[in-house]
């Protein structure tokens, strides 16, 4: 299994305005990097506003990117969808937070179904309306759907309608945006059931975005964790959870509520946080976290910390892993 998409020093930046004759820009994705491997559900956790929502429509094309580096299948996508080839849109696909939103309320799933798979795969008559079905199976909803209307059905129903316009097209890359953070939790179990089943049945490969730890920990087999447009810790899920070492990683994870005493014996102690979160249009100096961070030092308000290789697969941004760092007062 190779790389699918190759994310390098990426940025989206939007104007909003000027002060003092100098235009202002909101950092809302600032010098993003991983790589996401073929077949795998790679997380990508942020709180609001941290960037994690823009970067997943960079990458589908609902805006073009600032600056850096964004390959798929080692093709440029950098641009906005409308000037990427047929071809390469109909692989990268996206799943939204808000079905009711996503889905046209006046469309019936007929015809909601029937665009994309008229337009990518070229069906017509009883061909497209086999394959309509066949979707609706997939995600275990009968034919008789396919004269409803999305208004007419529950949110578990809806989302699963939009995961089966997604494949439709017969994607390679799925970017799942919050797509249970709406849901009941009873729903929630079905959804994420339902897409792990999809992945291993169809080989697709998951860029899953959520703010919910216990969520993703069930799921990805890589995380990293978003702050103000910015990668502070990447890792391997396990090592993730078992030993986290950026401030603000430590702060959420301590924050999961758990049900075992074990899983509560594992939580590394809390972390408060001491500060508000800054503007995206106006970033402190030095390390973006250090205003909120209780181990921060001279340094971390002067400079802008590297990300750090630790061991094999875990990387994370921040001084404290620097030999410098037991100098620094």
């Amino acid at each position: 299994m190779g790389t699918i998409l190759e994310i390098k020093n990426l940025k989206k930046y939007f104007n909003v305005g000027k002060r003092k004759r100098q235009a202002l820009y909101l950092h809302a994705v600032d010098a993003v990097s991983i790589d996401v491997q073929e077949g795998e559900t790679f997380g990508l956790v942020g709180e609001s506003g941290s960037g994690k929502s823009t970067l997943a429509y960079t990458i589908v094309g609902m805006y073009g990117a600032t600056g850096g580096i964004l390959k798929f299948k080692n093709q440029d996508i950098s641009m906005k969808s409308a000037d990427r080839p047929l071809a390469l849109k109909k692989q990268i696909q996206i799943v939204f937070q808000d079905p009711g939103s996503s889905l046209n309320a006046k469309r019936t799933i007929r015809q909601i179904l029937s665009l994309p798979l008229s337009l990518h795969r070229g069906l017509r008559g009883k061909a497209l309306e086999d394959a309509a079905v066949q979707l609706l199976d997939k995600v275990e909803l009968s034919k008789e759907y396919l004269d409803k209307s999305p208004i007419s059905m529950g949110g578990g129903e809806r989302q699963m309608v939009a995961i089966a316009r997604a494949l439709a097209t017969e994607p390679s890359l799925v970017l799942l945006d919050e797509p249970t953070s709406a849901l009941d939790v009873s729903v929630q179990a079905k959804i994420i059931n339902k897409l792990t089943a999809l992945q291993r049945e169809m080989g697709l490969t998951y860029l899953f975005i959520t703010h919910d730890l216990s969520v993703i920990r069930n799921v990805a087999n890589r995380i990293a964790i978003l702050y103000l447009g910015r990668i502070c810790e990447l890792a391997p899920t396990a090592t993730f959870f078992e030993q986290p070492r950026h401030p603000y990683t430590r702060m959420l994870i301590s924050s999961v509520p758990v049900i075992s005493e074990a899983d509560e014996k594992l939580k590394p102690k809390r972390i408060p946080s001491t500060g508000e979160i800054p503007s995206p249009v106006d970033l402190p100096s030095g390390c973006s976290f250090h205003p909120r961070c209780p181990e921060r030092k001279d340094i971390c308000m002067k400079k802008d910390p590297e990300m750090i290789a630790l061991e094999s697969g875990h990387f994370v941004r921040c001084h404290q892993f620097c030999d410098y760092w037991e100098k620094e007062t």
